[in-house]
């Protein structure tokens, strides 16, 4: 049986896209005793409220991941947490960075503070494959935010809190989606792509939500799990949302990669690969735990969105966005 069915569970960030998917799946299968919406946004959580989102088990709490206070208030009496509030817009964080440090970061270090408090039993936290490598602040920040969360395992002591990550690539239609963009743009006859050799990950929101579900049942601590999901081009992309528009190539933007990766050849000497993903371990435990099992992927091995095994194709593509 899930870790879920019957548990007291929070979500920060609760009213964003991530959050919005992860509650309806879990009123309509884990029958959860208490699910708490936590986030900064009175009129997101009265429209998600009147959205139908409104179950007897259900709370709304107004609270900012900054407030340390208010997260231990929100805390009592849970069992785990679901850290999904983050700034995550590239461009946001660059011209904003004390704003992206305050929130991704000490946001981090309170949700930990917090939940050893409190006793909560498991922490989830979701990263970003930009935190790999990073190259604008944005991934620094989650870089960050993730080394926090694995070894703030080794702040609980003797008590049983345990906080893991869970690392995944761009989601098909959360907010900042570029499906969006393009869409706006195609009314113009002319699609912006900073570079046409670009590739991403992609995973569905509901893939997304059903992986973090599996990864609070398995987790013990310290890992960061990452799904194996597939790559698509972005030209690919634009294809298939304006197929008879025109590409204006206008170069890569500060912070911008050409690649996206998930796993870094370094990540790999200490990771498992499973059917469905990959786990990196902690390399230095100073906590109680089980280990997974000795590292078996084979030397200089890295996951990017350019090296990937499997691809989205156009009718794929379409699929996703219809």
């Amino acid at each position: 049986m899930s870790s879920l069915k019957g548990a007291s569970i929070l979500v920060t960030g609760g009213t964003g896209s991530f959050g919005k998917k992860f509650v309806e799946t879990l009123l309509k299968e884990y029958e959860p005793k208490k699910l708490i919406v936590f986030s900064r946004d009175e009129l997101k959580q009265h429209d998600m409220k009147n959205g139908g989102f409104d179950a007897p088990c259900m709370r709304y709490f107004i609270g900012d991941v900054r407030d340390q206070n208010r997260l231990k208030r929100a805390m009592s009496g849970i069992d785990i947490v679901v850290h999904a509030a983050a700034l995550k817009h590239v461009s946001a964080c660059e011209y904003n960075p004390l704003e992206a440090i305050k929130t991704n970061i000490g946001g981090a270090e309170n949700i930990i503070e917090a939940a050893v408090d409190t006793g909560v039993k498991k922490v989830l936290a979701l990263s970003t494959d930009k935190a790999v490598s990073p190259v604008n602040l944005y991934g620094a920040t989650k870089l960050v935010s993730e080394k926090l969360f694995t070894q703030g395992n080794a702040y609980a002591g003797k008590q049983n809190t345990r906080f893991s990550c869970v690392r995944y690539g761009n989601v098909v239609g959360s907010r900042g989606s570029v499906i969006p963009v393009f869409e706006k743009q195609r009314d113009s006859g002319t699609i912006t792509i900073t570079d046409d050799r670009m590739t991403r990950f992609w995973i569905t929101l509901d893939h997304g939500v059903r992986f973090v579900i599996d990864c609070i049942d398995k987790m013990q601590g310290g890992e960061v799990f990452v799904p194996k999901i597939p790559s698509m081009k972005v030209v690919d992309l634009a294809d298939v949302i304006a197929p008879n528009c025109e590409k204006k190539i206008t170069g890569i933007r500060p912070g911008e990669k050409l690649h996206e990766v998930l796993l870094s050849e370094d990540e790999a000497r200490h990771s498992v690969e499973t059917k469905d993903g990959f786990i990196i371990q902690p390399e230095d435990s100073l906590w109680t735990r089980e280990k997974w099992t000795d590292p078996n992927i084979q030397e200089g091995f890295s996951y990017a969105s350019d090296n990937n095994s499997e691809w989205l194709t156009h009718d794929q593509l379409k699929g996703f966005i219809s």
